[in-house]
């Protein structure tokens, strides 16, 4: 095996320019693979960070007639906050959350909306609630960016607030936006708007009543409560993981030809060496080599390519990786636009698995690739292959 080596790495190394053309193309590809599913990784990441600090916390009991996607359903989905949730709500490890259907009237303009009563003292979320607590004889509300770009309202800015009570009357009064918050999960931003809890429960006419209760304990097993529907933090990021998985299908076609064509070189590289050194193939028949030895030794010259080629990526990939996982990938479109939690910057994360795997995944690829015309050896007549012919 050690001569198989020294005469594979002699062979390539003779082979010139043809080698490291090879070489360079599948070095591409394996700084390429390790960086898409790096950005991947990142992202995967950085939504379920984003929506914990964000959004759901630890995990959420929903009201069972809540239904995100209905609002129609957000009106009818409100209950008393059970007395155990309400005892670790003042201890700040679950955070009430009351939801109303409203409308806002920006500018003359009349803009849909989802009223959330939040407590200002909570710091279970990243939520800055603490503004909803500045103001006396004024109804404080918070917003955020984009909500705020859509209806053109600024900080300090007030603007009409109509809602539906519980008895079914409209009511309506004036808010002042207290603060403006930046967050890259659209479903605390896009057509929300908070206030503070105890002020919607009084004008809803619904004290001491809820639509969903975040948790801070993720690893708690909780209980079913009659009424409330517990979902895990698993539940609540599926969609995250269904997107992600959706993105990796179709990065595997991107993936698919950059093999492709690295391969292709190679199977060809691997041909034409055969075609040409047929006199070499038979001399070493003829010194004693079996003709399943003579196709390792060409399997194994043909493998060597992507051992170069992880030497090679490690020589500019290396620096190249690490350089985006600092300053990260600022993506050319307006994240916010997704309609899914991603930030506008994606800084990728790299593990040893991803590594690992992806070297592991190339080079037994490219031994199969060198392999499959290196049969053609176990054919060859040696007496004729002496002579140059091959049959």
């Amino acid at each position: 095996m050690k001569l198989a080596l020294k005469l594979a790495y002699r062979n390539l190394i003779g082979a010139g320019l043809r080698t490291w053309l090879n070489v360079v193309v599948l070095s591409f590809s394996f700084v390429t693979i390790i960086w898409l599913k790096g950005v991947m990784t990142g992202w995967d990441y950085q939504s379920k960070t984003d929506m914990t600090n964000w959004e759901i916390g630890g995990g959420q009991y929903w009201h069972n007639s809540y239904d995100p996607y209905d609002p129609f359903s957000i009106n009818d989905s409100h209950a008393a906050i059970p007395e155990d949730l309400d005892a670790l709500a003042k201890k700040g490890e679950a955070l009430p959350m009351l939801l109303i259907q409203g409308s806002i009237f920006p500018e003359g303009r009349m803009m849909p909306v989802t009223i959330r009563g939040v407590d200002p003292d909570q710091t279970l979320l990243y939520l800055p609630t603490s503004k909803l607590d500045t103001t006396d004889g004024i109804v404080p509300a918070i917003i955020g960016v984009q909500m705020a770009k859509q209806s053109r309202l600024n900080e300090g800015d007030f603007v009409t607030l109509r809602w539906r009570d519980a008895n079914g009357t409209f009511d309506a009064t004036d808010v002042m936006i207290a603060a403006i918050f930046s967050a890259n999960v659209p479903a605390v931003d896009l057509g929300q708007i908070y206030i503070p809890l105890s002020t919607l429960q009084d004008f809803a006419l619904l004290p001491g009543e809820a639509t969903l209760i975040t948790l801070k304990n993720e690893e708690m097993k909780w209980p079913e409560k009659e009424g409330w529907i517990f979902k895990s933090k698993n539940e609540l990021t599926k969609q995250v993981d269904e997107m992600i998985k959706t993105k990796s299908t179709g990065q595997n076609v991107i993936y698919g030809i950059l093999l492709l064509l690295a391969m292709l070189a190679i199977f060809d590289t691997q041909v034409m060496s055969i075609f040409r050194r047929q006199k070499e193939i038979g001399t070493y028949v003829a010194l004693g080599y079996t003709r399943q030895e003579v196709v390792g030794l060409f399997t194994v010259e043909g493998s060597m390519h992507a051992v170069l080629a992880a030497l090679l990526s490690a020589a500019y990939g290396m620096p190249f990786l690490i350089w985006m996982a600092k300053v990260g990938w600022t993506m050319p479109i307006d994240a916010s636009e997704f309609g899914m939690a991603i930030a506008q910057t994606l800084y990728p994360i790299y593990t040893v698995g991803l590594v690992v795997g992806t070297v592991i995944m190339v080079t037994i690829t490219t031994a199969i690739v060198s392999y499959l015309p290196s049969r053609k050896i176990a054919k060859m007549n040696p007496t004729d292959a002496l002579r140059g012919k091959l049959q």
